[in-house]
């Protein structure tokens, strides 16, 4: 092992080869690989030195015990960054994080592309009404071209709550290919920002749920954002929109989104994220036609997970020399951050 070895390691997987093809090229830098089911006389050893942590964003593919919080840490007394294989963070607390004096970051903008398609595609799909008719056609049953009567998107009204990276790649799309009216919800961007991305501010999310003839949730699942979509606001909803989510599940409150389907509230929705993942068989929201579904896999393109893993990889290297992250979840923690960094790597990190 080289002198001032850095020590990383993450747990069944990488995003992509190249994570580890960059990371191979520093000989300063040491890559460990664990498993949710790794014995303990495997996990110890790799807790106690590690220096930082590639940990996975799924919430239902990681161990608890391997997620980011206060117990984990207190077995990783030198773990410095905790580093998430893509946009969300579901699996990390950073108030934990932050009290243990470790800097989140995630790879934000990495798969915007793969995502802000897939929203594309759903609302395509469900405006086509493209699934229903491919169900009818292979079940064998009469059926009228008039039944599957849709409607174009052009020149229409999408609500896109949360324009970060993925919410304003949509709203490209949406206002260059189909010269769509563009409204967005973001308490966290002014009127200003909001308008260089193309869009109108919404003052509020009811206000935006009112206008809009498609609703793209491209938030992240925070405690502010958890159950921010429940009953009043799919009644809020016009009769003829239909609601898609490509965010993180646990944002709308699927019970009321069912209600809202079955009363007719709503006219469809397309939902890539699910409160269980995968979502059993027997779920509610999977018996309606007009609901049209994936297993989270928005973000899971070739290219997405190249991108993600090689940014993850940079960051990560950038990190352990010393450099600022310019996707610091947590930035409160920065001046114990330098200290602990300073303290356990001999060197303090540069502002």
């Amino acid at each position: 092992m080289a002198p001032n070895t850095k020590r990383v390691f993450y747990v069944n997987n990488v995003a992509a080869a190249v994570y580890l093809e960059i990371l191979a090229k520093r000989p300063d830098i040491q890559v460990d690989r664990l498993e949710n089911a790794s014995p303990e006389s495997e996990l110890e050893p790799v807790l106690t030195h590690a220096h930082a942590y590639q940990i996975g964003s799924s919430r239902q593919e990681l161990a608890k015990g391997l997620q980011g919080y206060a117990p984990l840490f207190r077995r990783c007394p030198n773990l410095l960054v905790l580093s998430t294989s893509g946009a969300g963070f579901d699996t990390v607390s950073l108030d934990d994080a932050t009290a243990a004096g470790i800097a989140v970051v995630n790879q934000a903008g990495g798969n915007k592309e793969a995502v802000a398609e897939h929203v594309m595609a759903m609302m395509l799909a469900l405006s086509k009404r493209i699934v229903m008719s491919d169900h009818a056609m292979r079940a064998g049953t009469a059926y009228k071209r008039q039944d599957f009567m849709g409607d174009d998107i052009q020149g229409r009204t999408i609500g896109i709550v949360g324009i970060g990276h993925v919410g304003a790649r949509v709203a490209e799309l949406c206002r260059g290919l189909f010269r769509m009216r563009v409204i967005a919800y973001d308490p966290y961007r002014t009127f200003d920002d909001i308008a260089a991305l193309g869009a109108e501010k919404a003052a509020t999310l009811d206000d935006l749920l009112r206008q809009a003839d498609y609703v793209s949730v491209n938030c992240p699942h925070t405690a502010e954002t958890r159950g921010m979509i429940g009953a009043a606001q799919f009644a809020a909803m016009q009769p003829h929109a239909y609601f898609i989510t490509t965010a993180r599940g646990g944002i709308h409150d699927e019970a009321a989104l069912a209600a809202a389907l079955t009363a007719r509230q709503i006219a469809g929705a397309g939902l890539d994220v699910w409160e269980d993942e995968p979502p059993p068989a027997s779920h509610p929201l999977l018996r309606f036609d007009t609901v049209l579904v994936s297993p989270h896999t928005a973000g899971v393109t070739r290219q997405a997970r190249h991108n993600i893993a090689r940014i993850a990889a940079e960051q990560m290297v950038d990190i352990l020399d010393g450099k600022k992250p310019p996707r610091l979840l947590n930035p409160e923690v920065w001046p114990a951050y330098r200290d602990r960094f300073c303290q356990i790597l001999g060197f303090r990190p540069r502002e």
